[in-house]
């Protein structure tokens, strides 16, 4: 029971079958089934069970890790983030984007807002367009985010987005892809069909709906996207 705990531990990303073919290898015979009912008992019974109690016994005994358990670790870092969950350490050093349809305006069109929030600070940057493309996605980055980063003297590391055709494509033909890759700007992607998706700038499309656009478009008609951005830039300062 105590070389299956320690094996769980030592290689959380192996499965039942695994842990069992490695642990007969060094003269301990144990069924996957058997593997099984120890990490039940234990709290073991999944990768990310395995994780915590890998995390507590760094926590608590401060052990050097294993290249395995560093790829471990490395994989849940990049499914949290994936999948919404989000560790953030400063300002510029994770940004959430996201695109949001905002409605139509009379003579004008369909009306898309790009979003980013950076997940530390929270500041959050909104630019309007009538299309949603690499080039929208690239020129909110160009035109808002990185100068006010730039101006803090901090870099933009790296962005989270979904897999959107404005975000997503072949890097050498991608404008936006391209545009990451000149700005040394690493790019996560959510996981596909993932319900938690980046969830940073659903929370953050929720309030602008509910508090700007819900409440401007009941008292003002718009007849160009500018005075909508115009009044878009005085909430978002506000």
């Amino acid at each position: 029971e105590q070389a299956v705990k320690e094996y769980a531990i030592e290689y959380p990303a192996h499965g039942q079958l695994r842990t069992s073919n490695e642990l007969r290898k060094k003269g301990i015979f144990v069924s996957p089934s058997g593997v099984r009912s120890v990490w039940l008992r234990h709290n073991l019974a999944n990768f990310k069970d395995r994780l915590k109690a890998l995390e507590a016994k760094v926590a608590s005994e401060g052990i050097i890790l294993t290249e395995a358990q560093i790829a471990a670790l490395e994989k849940k870092k990049f499914d949290d983030e994936a999948c919404g969950e989000i560790e953030t350490a400063h300002p510029g050093y994770l940004g959430s984007q996201d695109t949001f349809y905002v409605g139509t305006i009379k003579g004008v069109g369909r009306i898309y807002q790009q979003t980013f929030v950076d997940t530390y600070s929270k500041v959050a940057f909104a630019k309007l367009y009538t299309t949603k493309t690499p080039i929208t996605s690239a020129d909110l980055l160009n035109d808002k985010v990185l100068p006010f980063f730039e101006q803090q003297q901090l870099p933009m590391l790296r962005v989270l987005t979904d897999r959107g055709t404005e975000y997503c494509g072949k890097v050498e033909q991608h404008d936006y892809q391209l545009y990451l890759a000149i700005n040394n700007i690493d790019h996560t992607k959510t996981k596909a069909q993932s319900p938690q998706t980046n969830g940073i700038c659903e929370r953050f499309h929720k309030t602008i709906l509910q508090e700007f656009y819900q409440i401007t478009f009941r008292k003002k008609v718009y007849d160009d996207m500018d005075e909508l951005q115009k009044d878009l830039d005085v909430w978002l300062h506000y």
